[in-house]
């Protein structure tokens, strides 16, 4: 429900806009104007924020030369209904021949011998990956400071965080230096980056969208999104890549809707709810004051609003810290220097190449999550904490589960505070 302005600057010669997709998507139809001088204006664009340190690798030939090959389906009519759509990809999805570091010291040399289906998909429909993104390492990280290979920052104050562990795909997508990206969310990474780059975010449900390809952080929780400037272009990137996947066995096996269709505008009869729990004194009133003026607008329009309780939310920050980090201790012990990733040079036995890899290979605050996941599964403690924060988890689904079946979404706000400076 965010207006977004568009600067002058960003219109390129045929007057289309590089921050509608369908407006792009319309003139390449109409002639207008090409895929190739779409993505050269996007290469442009990307030299010109380069300082911002959104992306790690940018596949400018590679990228050319795909557009060439749109532009030619698009003359004989062959186009995917991605065409003219260029697209960031976080550096935690695999390309086959493309590095993907997960923004850590570990993968640092590591090429993907693979596709991810995310990346099959949007190759089918004619989409153009035009580069990986930032992120915090193995996407463990709220801000993008914990990547190994620098900082990126918020295009619309550079001394503030962009949000993360997708910082870099959202900042892609805020600055123009692509129509959209892919992320991907355990814990808020999609989110929270999204909201405070000005952008619009989406997590889809778990199982919506395949993980194959995606480097694990925590399994149970892990979900591949996307960042736009508009819903509609969301819903264009969830439409192409959404759908059950063979080689994924947590992806539901259901038809996938008609999203564009979906998007009327029209909330009549809408009900909406609003979370107790998510309006305390910790939230910014520069937050909740415009959150509430749009519940406001949704009530004109007429949807109707309801208060609703979510009793076990004060719990969830700890569940997750259990649950995730757990399932992140048992992910990251493949990397150990004997079958790929980092290898500390010179050791002298099993023990030490193991010990001296991780050490070398992984940043403080991945380390530190691996030590808190080992210690909840440990002999001892697995009964008071990981086996309890399980239960936990069923008790705030729960609580979800009897909010819908009074409303039909919920409106919260996405962070307590507004972008915070970097350190």
């Amino acid at each position: 429900m965010q207006d977004f302005f568009i600067p002058s600057s960003l219109i390129i010669q045929e007057k289309c806009c590089l921050n509608d997709f369908e407006a792009l998507h319309t003139q390449l139809i109409a002639g207008e104007t090409s895929c190739e001088k779409i993505t050269q204006a996007y290469l442009r664009r990307i030299e010109q924020k380069k300082n911002l340190h959104a992306f790690l690798h940018v596949f400018a030939d590679e990228a050319a030369e795909r557009a060439r090959t749109v532009d030619r389906k698009l003359a004989d009519g062959t186009a995917g209904p991605l065409a003219g759509m260029v697209i960031a990809v976080k550096d935690v999805i695999c390309m086959k021949g493309h590095p993907v570091t997960c923004g850590s010291r570990m993968l640092e040399n590591f090429i993907s011998p693979y596709d991810a289906t995310v990346i099959q998909r949007l190759d089918a429909a004619d989409a153009v990956v035009i580069g990986k993104t930032n992120m915090d390492e193995f996407a463990m990280g709220s801000s993008t400071e914990n990547s190994a290979f620098g900082v990126t920052l918020n295009p619309m104050d550079e001394s503030r965080v962009p949000g993360g562990s997708s910082g870099g795909s959202a900042v892609a997508v805020a600055a123009s230096m692509a129509t959209t990206a892919l992320g991907s969310d355990t814990g808020g990474s999609i989110r929270q980056p999204a909201a405070l780059c000005g952008v619009v975010g989406l997590k889809p449900t778990y199982g919506r969208v395949s993980r194959y390809g995606l480097v694990a952080f925590a399994s149970s929780f892990d979900q591949i999104g996307s960042f736009g400037s508009t819903v509609r272009d969301v819903a264009y990137v969830l439409q192409t890549i959404a759908g059950h996947d063979p080689c994924d066995s947590t992806s539901a096996d259901l038809s996938v809707p008609d999203y564009l269709k979906a998007l009327t505008g029209d909330v009549k009869g809408l009900r909406v709810g609003i979370p107790t729990e998510y309006f305390t004194s910790a939230l910014e009133a520069e937050i909740s004051g415009p959150i509430m003026q749009k519940v406001d607008l949704l009530k004109r329009h007429g949807a109707s609003i309801k208060e609703i309780s979510l009793p076990h939310s004060e719990y969830t920050i700890a569940t997750y810290y259990i649950l995730s980090t757990a399932e992140a201790s048992s992910n990251l012990a493949r990397y150990d220097g004997a079958r790929y990733g980092r290898r500390a040079p010179g050791v002298k036995d099993l023990l030490e190449m193991y010990t001296q890899s991780r050490s070398e290979g992984f940043g403080n605050e991945v380390k530190r999550r691996i030590m808190l996941g080992t210690y909840v599964l440990s002999a001892g403690y697995y009964e008071a904490y990981y086996r309890k924060g399980q239960k936990v988890r069923r008790l705030i689904k729960q609580d979800f589960d009897r909010a819908f079946q009074e409303v039909d979404c919920l409106i919260t706000p996405t962070s307590p505070t507004s972008a915070f400076k970097i350190g």
